[in-house]
């Protein structure tokens, strides 16, 4: 068995929206295995910038050997129950100087729709290469915002030239933030309905990291046009929403 969350921390997360356990995800191996299957993507992305490069399991199976691994699952299984969907991964990687600030959002607020139930989406946010600080442009969260529903009013558009989303949360209380400084190896987990965002990198350090989200298979993912093309994985346990899965066996 893996390291897990305890009570504590689950009443943590429920509470404030977000975790820092302060441990490292994966043994040294991995973690470079992992940084190196990154660096393979971040040669490859062609046109794409390198914050773009969403769902890389997609492409690259060996991805799956971490995202349905007992090494991931075991820290997710207590917030969200045993039967488990893998939603999407990303790599985010913010250049030195240039990379570009991410605007206050709840990511549930651009899922809209294509969900029946946002309440238990977590997300784990591993900081790869040299971590995430503040002058790297590291995450931040306004603590217990997850609360209000994970649909917000007030979006802006941006300018997508500086920000990495086309819309960003206006009037957010930026003195109650709280900064996700993690060293290399070390993660983060958070509510998909919690305000969030972060700064750009202004620093001559890149910023990389890499997302792995998951819900309950007792969520249903529907039939809608933006889900057209997606493709989810059943990672633990059953499916209860009767979902379609990438790895569902032949007929099934």
């Amino acid at each position: 068995m893996t390291e897990t969350l305890t009570d504590a921390d689950v009443a943590f997360f429920r509470e404030h929206g977000y975790l820092l356990p302060g441990r490292p995800l994966l043994p040294e191996a991995r973690l470079s295995w992992l940084e190196q299957i990154f660096n393979e993507h971040l040669r490859d992305k062609g046109d794409k910038l390198s914050d773009e490069l969403d769902t890389p399991h997609y492409r690259d199976e060996r991805l799956l050997d971490l995202l349905l691994s007992g090494e991931v699952l075991d820290w997710i299984e207590p917030l969200i129950g045993p039967d488990i969907a893998l939603w999407s991964s990303h790599f985010i990687s913010k250049d030195p100087f240039t990379g570009r600030a991410t605007p206050w959002h709840e990511d549930s607020a651009f899922w809209e729709g294509r969900f029946d139930d946002y309440d238990h989406i977590v997300t784990i946010w591993l900081a790869l290469e040299d971590g995430s600080s503040e002058e790297n442009g590291c995450m931040r969260v306004i603590p217990g915002s997850h609360l209000n529903g994970g649909f917000s009013d007030g979006y802006r558009p941006t300018d997508m030239t500086e920000q990495t989303f086309h819309a960003e949360l206006a009037g957010v209380d930026e003195s109650k933030a709280v900064s996700f400084e993690l060293r290399r190896g070390e993660f983060s987990m958070h509510d998909g309905r919690i305000v969030h965002g972060a700064r750009a990198n202004t620093s001559a350090r890149r910023r990389t990291g890499y997302t792995m989200r998951y819900f309950p298979s007792s969520v249903k993912m529907r039939d809608v046009p933006q889900n057209e093309g997606w493709r989810i994985w059943l990672a633990r346990g059953r499916d209860l929403a009767g979902n379609d899965y990438a790895n569902a066996p032949a007929g099934a």
